[in-house]
């Protein structure tokens, strides 16, 4: 909370001219996506540095060149996806939990991204999010949604990942890129508003010929496995 009031503080003459912005991009038929996620990043790019916040970044070249894929990182805490949206130069789609689509300014960021809204206690209704996902990345547009379903809270600790969140991407047929969070949840979570280092770390897609053996659930630990793995390298260098 202390780094977000100092976030706020630090931004209070530009939040006007960003809200009046962002009401505006809400108009998706005036607004290509481009114009918008470039709009959304910058905004983020500024509050981040305003946060005392520097994110280290590897495995940029790892990102598909073509468009159509979802990226799958752990779930740390609130700054996930601003680290993500940051470094990812592409726009992207989110996926997000039901619980956030009427909080004031991430309703307005959930229409600029065009995000999909999934409630994870109804079936047929989460089933009808992974169809859309489907012909969305089908269609050239690019996801990233969060496999544990929800924050782990345990630091750099991951939860099981959910087999069922890759199944729009075994649908779809297209790249799974993890992506390792270290440190990400220092940001919002500990309270704290000390100088802060995030690593955001993306590995080596897994293409369609890669899973399609795998059920949904082996492909979840496959994934899951790369991250953990890239956590334990990352952390114990820092030791």
């Amino acid at each position: 909370m202390k780094r977000i009031l100092l976030m706020v503080f630090r931004s209070i003459f530009n939040l006007p001219f960003w809200l009046i912005r962002i009401h505006q991009l809400c108009d998706v038929q005036k607004y290509d996506a481009q114009t918008r996620y470039r709009f959304l990043r910058k905004i983020i790019s500024i509050i981040i540095k305003r946060g005392r916040i520097n994110i280290h970044v590897t495995g940029l070249e790892n990102i598909p060149q073509e468009n159509g894929y979802i990226l799958f990182p752990n779930h740390q805490g609130l700054f996930d996806a601003l680290a993500i949206i940051e470094t990812h130069q592409k726009p992207l789609v989110t996926v997000m939990k039901k619980e956030v689509k009427n909080i004031i300014v991430i309703k307005q960021v959930i229409t600029m991204l065009q995000a999909e809204i999934i409630d994870r206690e109804d079936i047929r209704q989460s089933m009808e999010v992974i169809m859309n996902m489907t012909h969305r990345v089908n269609s050239g547009e690019n996801f990233v949604i969060f496999a544990e379903g929800t924050r782990s809270k345990q630091g750099n600790t991951l939860l099981d990942f959910k087999g069922g969140s890759f199944k729009s991407a075994t649908k779809a047929k297209c790249p799974i890129v993890p992506v390792a969070l270290i440190d990400s949840y220092k940001a919002f979570d500990t309270g704290d508003a000390k100088k802060l280092t995030v690593q955001i770390h993306y590995l080596k897609p897994l293409y369609y010929d890669d899973y399609k053996d795998m059920k949904s659930t082996e492909i979840a630990e496959t994934v899951a496995g790369m991250i953990k793995e890239k956590i334990k390298l990352e952390t114990a260098e820092q030791c």
